[in-house]
């Protein structure tokens, strides 16, 4: 389009300059007939009288009539006109000025025929080659850069497709950058570890139901196969039977049943981290109601801190000192203590006992589910071996730890730390303050 309107301009100009020409030299008195034109690009010129007279000519139009029919007004002296009259012209651009503004003033036409078809033709042949050419290039362009962009795309494919179930360990290349290919991989490898650790806890769930039919199944075997053996004998001699006997060892088998079936069941809920409401809870009362309410083989010494308090299941806490206590009693020669503490943020739960200690390399093992380090003698007070893995994993759902280590007396001691509810470390910090 741009190119049309340079040429159609160019002519437009070229015409009106030599009408200018013209005019000028009619109004001088120096117009000659034939007129010669002064610019090379402008062949048909006529000066017309008032009266449609062709005054002079140039030698391309000589003895034609005039060249159009339009005729400038003194109020718009000159004109751009295309016409089409003469055939053997064809088609014309022209341009029209009167020679002075006189009502009897000639006019002025000079042009040239209008641009054949070839001339255009050879400027939108040009173009269109471009036009093409471009085109080419930017298909060729778009094609080279669009597999560079989405060569990080493919790449990602390839390394999903790899993945299996099996391992989640694998991520996809991210590439530099923040833009949305690197944003999209940053995405699918958050995914992968999500899913990676989705996957690790479901194995951590279905290896804790695999240990726990296991232990079910091992620790039961015991006296459910002495109970039967029992009744079996009884069975076979009810002459030789001592029913009282064999009631009283029949209920001790079942009551260690029960004892077992207890333990694995509430291991299991904590494992399993059923909610609980939790409520804050007094360390020292905890432990004064506990100790009140064990008969117990020795004398416990107390060295309770007051207003150690602790956000936990009550129940649950409980259950942790009974079986430190259970544990002390069992092995302890004359005496079991108990104390409660703070440590910075932390409360602090431990149990002494005076017997024979836990060597360095057991210290570790005894939390393990019915780990027992004198299995027979265990057995005959009364542990399942499971009250240390219990309170373990019951501290641990609280967020705190357990470790095993030497009393003062030289037997075992146990220290549970328990995080501070924040009511308490707020308290602390208040009083630590300088007045």
């Amino acid at each position: 389009m741009v190119a049309h309107q340079s040429v159609a301009k160019t002519e437009w100009l070229e015409a009106r300059q030599e009408s200018t020409l013209v005019a000028a030299a009619d109004r001088l008195g120096r117009l000659e007939d034939p007129i010669k034109p002064d610019l090379t690009g402008v062949t048909l010129i006529q000066v017309v009288a008032p009266d449609h007279r062709v005054v002079a000519a140039s030698p391309a139009v000589r003895g034609l009539p005039p060249l159009t029919t339009v005729w400038p007004s003194p109020a718009d002296p000159e004109q751009d006109v295309r016409t089409c009259a003469h055939q053997h012209l064809g088609c014309v651009n022209l341009a029209a000025q009167r020679v002075s503004n006189a009502a009897d003033s000639n006019v002025v036409y000079a042009g040239d025929p209008a641009p054949a078809g070839s001339i255009t033709g050879v400027i939108d042949s040009i173009f269109v080659i471009q036009g093409i050419a471009l085109i080419l290039l930017a298909v060729a362009m778009t094609w080279k850069v669009t597999g560079r962009t989405l060569r990080p795309v493919e790449a990602i494919r390839a390394e999903l497709a790899a993945i299996n179930v099996n391992d989640l360990s694998t991520r996809v290349p991210q590439p530099v950058g923040n833009d949305e290919i690197a944003r999209l991989a940053h995405t699918v490898n958050g995914t992968l570890t999500r899913l990676e650790h989705a996957k690790d806890q479901m194995e951590q769930a279905l290896n804790h139901q695999r240990q726990f039919a296991a232990d079910a199944s091992h620790e039961l075997r015991t006296p459910v196969a002495g109970l039967r053996a029992q009744l079996e004998e009884a069975q076979l001699h009810p002459e030789d039977t001592d029913l009282k006997q064999l009631l009283n060892y029949s209920l001790r088998d079942v009551d260690r049943l029960q004892a077992i079936i207890t333990d694995l069941l509430l291991l299991e809920r904590v494992n399993t981290g059923t909610p609980q409401s939790r409520t804050l809870v007094d360390l020292a009362e905890i432990v004064r109601a506990e100790v009140a309410r064990r008969p117990g083989r020795f004398p416990v010494r107390l060295d309770l801190a007051p207003d150690v308090t602790i956000d936990a299941v009550r129940t649950q806490i409980g259950r942790v000192l009974g079986n430190l206590l259970d544990n002390a009693e069992r092995h302890a020669r004359r005496s079991v203590s108990v104390t409660v503490r703070r440590e910075g943020d932390t409360a602090e739960l431990i149990v002494d006992d005076d017997g024979d200690g836990i060597a360095m390399e057991d210290r570790e093992r005894i939390f393990q589910r019915f780990t027992r380090l004198d299995a027979a003698r265990s057995r005959d007070r009364g542990g399942t071996g499971l009250g240390l893995a219990i309170a373990r994993d019951i501290i641990e759902t609280h967020g705190g730890t357990i470790v095993a280590a030497t009393s003062p007396a030289g037997g075992a001691r146990f220290i549970g730390r328990i995080p501070l509810a924040k009511s308490s470390q707020a308290g602390r910090s208040r009083t630590a303050s300088p007045a």
